[in-house]
């Protein structure tokens, strides 16, 4: 690519910072023993783990439920009723 203008373009320059970096040394000896990996797993890698390990999905139930929940069907004063129960039984 040719830039023609009052002033001269330089060519192709190396991409990084134009000065290095001087990296101090730590004044101590450096650490005895080898350095050992640390691996962290998140709540939600946890999560999805226990997820792949239960048994499958009934498909056939999610799909009519989701059917019902669209419709407006699915809540009910019964199960609403045993939701309730349930509930109580747990905090009380």
């Amino acid at each position: 690519m040719e830039i023609y203008g009052p002033h001269r373009v330089h060519g192709a320059q190396p991409i990084g910072p134009p000065h290095g970096v001087r990296l101090e040394q730590a004044a101590g000896p450096a650490p005895a023993g080898p350095i050992q990996d640390e691996l962290t797993i998140s709540e939600a890698a946890e999560a999805l783990e226990r997820a792949r390990q239960t048994p499958g999905i009934r498909t056939d139930l999610v799909a009519r439920i989701r059917a019902e929940i669209a419709a407006g069907t699915y809540e009910t004063p019964e199960k609403l009723e045993i939701a309730l129960d349930r509930l109580l039984d747990e905090i009380g």
